[in-house]
C-alpha cells in the first residue's frame, strides 16, 4: 500500500475551470462597492467536487454567518470550506481600488477569480497558485503522535529487523519498548509503545516492529533509501509502503466492515476543529477554524445528548470506493434511526487522507467545539483527513439523505438514510 501525499484532491484544475457566479478566471466578474461602504458577500460552495481557500488579498473579512446562521463576527484573512458549505462575510473596502476575489483550490491546481471595485473595468494583480500543499502525518491519522523533535536524517531502516545503521543521536527515552531499551540512547519517538522489541546492541539488531501499539509506525518499511528528517507531521515523499500493519488494523474500528472498500483505518485520529484546513497551516495570516464561530443567538436544544453514533469515513482512492463503516449505500440499505425530538451526538472519524464535507437534510446541528449552549450550528461539515468531528442534533421527523457532498463520493457510496419517527411508530 502506497500513500500519495499529494492526492489531496481526486478532481483537478486539469480538468475543472473553476468559476464565480458562472464566470470564469478571465472573464473577470466584478461587484461594485462605494470606497467606505460595508459589504456583506456570501460565499457558497456550489461546486460538485472541489475544497476552495477563499481570500481577498489586502482586505479582511469578518465572518457573520456560517451556512446562513448567524455567528458572532469574527475577523480572519482568509477560509477554506467544502462542498455545501455558506460563509457570510463583512468587507469594507476603504478607497478606489480594486480587489481579487480569490477561491484557489485545495490541491493549489485552480482557481476561481472576480473583483471587488469601484466601478467595471477595473482589475487587480491575481496571486499565482500557491504551492500544492502534501499531506502529513496527522493527515494520515497520526494526529496523536509526536514527531516534532523526531530526525530520520541519513537513517537507513532497510527491513526494520535487521541491522538498521546506528542510528545513533535519536532519542528513545519515552518510548516503550519492552524488554531492550538500553542501547538505543538519543531517539525519541514519544508516544510509540514497540511492546517486545528485541534486544537491540548498539544498532537496533533484531528489533520487532510488529507489536507496536496504537499503529505508530508499526512494521514501516523505508526501503533502502534515506528519509529526510521530519519537520513536525511532514511526510512528503516518504515511501509508506511496509505501514500496511498499523494502517489496516481494524481493532480501534470494530463497527467497520473488512473489505477492499477501506484502504485505511486511522491509527490515531483526533479532533481537527481548530485546524485551519489541509494546506493553510502556515499561511502566516488569520485563517478561520470551525472553533473560531460562535452562535450569535442561543441554541434552541441545549440538552445534552441522550446516546451517541460513531461512524467511520472509509474509502480506497486507487478503486475510487467510498462508504461509511466500510460499506457503501447498496450494501447497508438499513437507515440510521432516531426518535423524533431525541437528542443524539454524532461523531465522524475520517478514516481516509481525503477531507469529506458531510451533509444531512432536514437538520442543523451543532458543533462540539467547546461553545456550549453558543456552539456554531451548522448543516454541513468538512471533516479533515484523519480527523474526527463531533455534533449534536434534534431528530426531526422524515427520511433524510445523509452523504458526503462531494458528487462522485456520495454516488460510490458515501451516503445513507436517516429515519426519524416518532416513539411508538413503526418504521415504513
Amino acid at each position: 500500500m502506497r500513500m500519495d501525499p499529494a492526492d489531496v484532491a481526486d478532481v483537478t484544475g486539469s480538468v475543472y475551470t473553476y468559476l464565480v457566479n458562472g464566470y470564469g478566471p478571465k472573464d473577470n466578474w466584478t461587484a461594485l462597492f462605494r470606497p467606505g461602504e460595508r459589504v456583506r458577500l456570501r460565499f457558497i460552495n456550489a461546486s460538485s467536487m472541489t475544497t476552495f481557500n477563499v481570500r481577498i488579498p489586502g482586505l479582511p473579512m469578518t465572518i457573520v454567518a456560517a451556512d446562513g446562521l448567524n455567528v458572532r463576527p469574527v475577523e480572519i484573512d482568509e477560509f477554506q470550506f467544502g462542498p455545501a458549505e455558506t460563509y457570510d462575510a463583512i468587507v469594507t473596502p476603504p478607497d478606489l481600488r480594486a480587489y481579487t476575489l480569490v477561491g484557489e483550490s485545495i490541491d493549489r491546481s485552480g482557481m476561481a477569480r472576480a473583483t471587488l471595485a469601484p466601478r467595471e473595468g477595473m482589475a487587480a494583480e491575481v496571486p499565482p497558485l500557491r504551492k500544492r500543499p502534501l499531506a502529513t502525518m496527522k493527515d494520515m491519522g497520526m494526529g496523536g503522535m509526536d514527531h516534532g523533535t523526531m530526525d530520520h536524517g541519513g537513517m537507513n531502516h532497510g527491513a526494520m529487523g535487521g541491522a538498521a545503521g546506528s542510528m545513533s543521536g535519536m532519542d528513545h527515552a519515552a518510548m516503550g519498548h519492552g524488554a531492550g531499551t538500553g542501547a538505543m540512547p538519543g531517539m525519541d519517538h514519544s508516544q510509540m509503545n514497540h511492546g517486545a522489541a528485541g534486544t537491540a546492541a548498539g544498532g537496533m539488531a533484531g528489533m520487532d516492529h510488529g507489536q507496536a501499539q496504537g499503529g505508530a509506525m508499526a512494521g514501516m518499511d523505508h526501503g533502502s533509501g534515506t528519509m529526510p528528517a521530519m519537520n513536525g507531521d511532514q511526510m512528503g515523499g516518504m515511501d509508506m509502503g511496509g505501514m500496511s500493519h498499523s494502517m489496516r488494523d481494524f481493532s480501534n474500528a470494530p463497527e467497520v466492515k473488512k473489505g477492499p472498500g477501506v484502504q485505511t483505518i486511522s491509527p490515531m485520529p483526533v479532533d481537527r476543529t481548530g485546524d485551519p484546513g489541509q494546506g493553510l497551516e502556515n499561511v502566516g495570516h488569520r485563517v478561520l477554524t470551525y472553533r473560531d464561530l460562535m452562535a450569535l443567538d442561543r441554541n434552541p436544544d441545549t440538552r445534552a445528548p441522550e446516546r451517541e453514533i460513531k461512524l467511520h469515513l472509509t474509502g480506497n482512492m486507487e478503486r475510487y470506493m467510498w462508504g461509511f463503516d466500510g460499506e457503501k449505500l447498496s450494501e447497508n440499505p438499513d437507515p440510521i434511526t432516531l426518535l423524533h425530538g431525541e437528542r443524539v451526538r454524532v461523531t465522524l472519524i475520517n478514516d481516509t487522507m481525503m477531507g469529506h464535507p458531510i451533509h444531512i437534510h432536514g437538520h442543523f446541528f451543532d458543533l462540539v467545539t467547546g461553545k456550549g449552549a453558543y456552539a456554531p450550528r451548522k448543516h454541513t461539515v468538512l471533516v479533515q483527513p484523519g480527523g474526527t468531528v463531533s455534533w449534536d442534533v434534534t431528530g426531526e421527523e422524515g427520511d433524510w439523505a445523509f452523504h458526503c457532498h462531494m458528487l462522485y463520493h456520495m454516488h460510490a457510496g458515501m451516503m445513507r438514510v436517516v429515519q426519524v419517527r416518532k416513539a411508538g411508530e413503526a418504521a415504513a
